[in-house]
């Protein structure tokens, strides 16, 4: 398998950044935004000013705003906002060529379907062949050549190891999985979590709270995807416990920097105002509560941030929530 052309869709931070990627990994790349903004600003100066300014792309990233221009790609980048995957995916499938493989590399869990990223696309477009791509990146670093390790899930063997070798570039490493759900399950819920470890930091609860977050929030994201039919290897990876530790410790992350916002005392409209870039874990948050409730799935972090992020307790309900909680095996 031989790819020479990819096609990126959305033009966000990580988008371009994924682009940028694929540029130095010695691919022609076509990246398409919706916003005639990001095209001008890329067109003019090699620069998407409004999602990850001051970062010069490669010459190999050329911009579009038009789904249909991606056609004759020979791979697809697929990058919007989790909630929007469904909709980008359907326009998109008039123009998919059979056999062109998807990655998914948006994180997140659709909302009312409960479905994750692999599910729509198999629903979109069905003969696309699918693989994930997950792991700790911040979008500015990747961007700017700083060295980065992901998960590349693909069912295919053949096809994965293809796209891996493809996708590498000197500062960015795909390491091959097997399994598309726990790469899925990793990289949707830890945003979440990012999320509870803001909240605990900007309430100044000590490194000690943010410890316990991380591993008990590991513990609910494990259980998670071994229920869905994923491996408790690949969630320990990096795109699971690597993404998790990234989201949870710096406020580069949007999905901490909400929480950090919350902690400090500002109401979720408050700490939403103005952001123009999506936090995933607040779209997906609602999601997961309702899918811990049809699988069963012990899930007290997760759904305590949901609860927060509904309206439905204080951020001081939520911790004397999580604090009040019955004694048990660290293993259960």
């Amino acid at each position: 398998m031989e790819f020479r052309t990819a096609g990126v869709i959305g033009a966000g931070a990580w988008g371009t950044a994924l682009a940028q990627v694929a540029g130095w990994a010695g691919l022609d790349v076509l990246l398409q935004a919706r916003e005639p903004e990001v095209v001008d600003s890329i067109r003019a100066r090699r620069i998407n000013e409004a999602f990850l300014p001051g970062v010069v792309l490669d010459s190999r990233v050329s911009i579009t705003a038009e789904l249909a221009d991606l056609a004759a790609c020979d791979l697809i980048l697929a990058v919007p906002p989790a909630q929007h995957m469904r909709s980008t995916l359907t326009a998109f499938a008039p123009h998919h060529r059979i056999g062109v493989p998807v990655v998914l590399c948006s994180k997140g869990i659709e909302r009312g379907s409960l479905k994750l990223m692999t599910e729509v696309l198999a629903e979109t477009i069905p003969a696309a062949p699918a693989a994930v791509l997950s792991g700790p990146s911040f979008a500015g670093e990747v961007a700017r050549g700083l060295p980065s390790a992901v998960t590349l899930a693909c069912a295919d063997t053949a096809l994965g190891q293809a796209l891996m070798e493809t996708l590498s570039a000197p500062t960015f490493r795909p390491y091959l999985a097997s399994d598309l759900i726990g790469a899925e399950v990793g990289g949707a819920i830890k945003n979440v979590l990012a999320i509870a470890c803001g909240i605990s930091e900007g309430r100044g609860l000590g490194r000690s709270a943010h410890a316990a977050l991380i591993t008990r929030g590991f513990a609910e994201m494990t259980r998670m995807g071994v229920a869905l039919g994923g491996e408790a290897e690949t969630v320990a990876g990096l795109c699971g416990l690597g993404d998790l530790v990234l989201t949870c410790s710096s406020p580069q992350s949007r999905n901490m920097s909400l929480g950090l916002a919350l902690g400090q005392g500002q109401s979720v409209e408050q700490a939403l105002a103005g952001k123009r870039s999506v936090a995933e874990g607040y779209e997906s948050a609602p999601a997961v509560r309702e899918l811990a409730a049809k699988t069963g799935v012990d899930m007290p972090i997760s759904l305590a941030v949901a609860d927060v992020l509904a309206g439905e307790t204080t951020v001081q309900g939520m911790i004397d929530a999580l604090l009040s909680r019955p004694l048990k095996a660290e293993r259960h």
